[in-house]
């Protein structure tokens, strides 16, 4: 049964039973290794290579979506089109920098003794890898993310799962939080009863904060939501 969303403003005695993070573009800057793998995969299949401006539209979605409705694949293409992506980000995944300031508080959130889980659309595996790379994989309960078949791909699905893991650790997710940077994460987690905090150094546009439950512009500013 989903957590009904928390709709009273944080204050400093707000105690969250778990926290979500997203990690493309809330953890990670990743853009970049991804929208340059996402060009040379164009390349491949002998497609136009779309701006950057619309690469970095496929940067948070689920990708087989995107290549099915931004590129307008057909099912078969966009599966020949995954492939190919992956063949060549998964040799460059690493090609990526943790924003400031949030290695420093995933590991307070680890020491607040708040049970802490990623929920990415990236594939579980290249996700665990990237979080092992930076030492941050030690600090997650539980990393979540897609199947490499996407039967789980959706946020949403993605966000539930997680939410299991931890409730079959023994957690509380009765108040969990999901942090983000796309209206995705926020969709993902209201189909789960959550409430979603938007990073703005990520690649979401401020029309996307609509419905978040909070914006925040630093690290520091997400530390006083989070922990107070």
């Amino acid at each position: 049964m989903s957590t009904p969303i928390l709709t009273t403003p944080p204050t400093a005695t707000t105690v969250w039973s778990a926290i979500l993070f997203d990690l493309d573009g809330t953890i990670t800057d990743s853009a970049p290794g991804i929208t340059a793998s996402l060009a040379r995969t164009f390349e491949a299949l002998g497609r136009p290579v779309p701006d950057a401006a619309e690469l970095l539209a496929y940067v948070g979605p689920p990708l087989l979506d995107s290549f099915r409705t931004r590129a307008g694949m057909s099912e078969d293409e966009a599966w020949e089109a995954i492939r190919v992506y992956r063949a060549d980000y998964n040799g460059s995944a690493l090609d990526t920098a943790v924003f400031p300031g949030v290695a420093g508080l995933i590991e307070r959130i680890k020491t607040a003794g708040v049970p802490l889980a990623l929920a990415t659309s990236k594939p579980e595996t290249v996700a665990t890898r990237i979080l092992e790379a930076f030492g941050l994989a030690e600090n997650f309960d539980v990393i979540c993310g897609a199947t490499e078949d996407e039967s789980r791909s959706a946020k949403a699905d993605i966000v539930a799962e997680a939410l299991r893991r931890l409730r079959e650790q023994g957690h509380d997710v009765s108040r969990a939080v999901m942090v983000g940077d796309r209206s995705y994460d926020t969709i993902g987690a209201a189909a789960n009863g959550l409430p979603t905090i938007l990073v703005e150094w990520g690649y979401g546009s401020p029309a996307e904060a609509a419905d978040a439950y909070a914006t925040v512009y630093s690290a520091d500013q997400l530390a006083k939501k989070l922990l107070g």
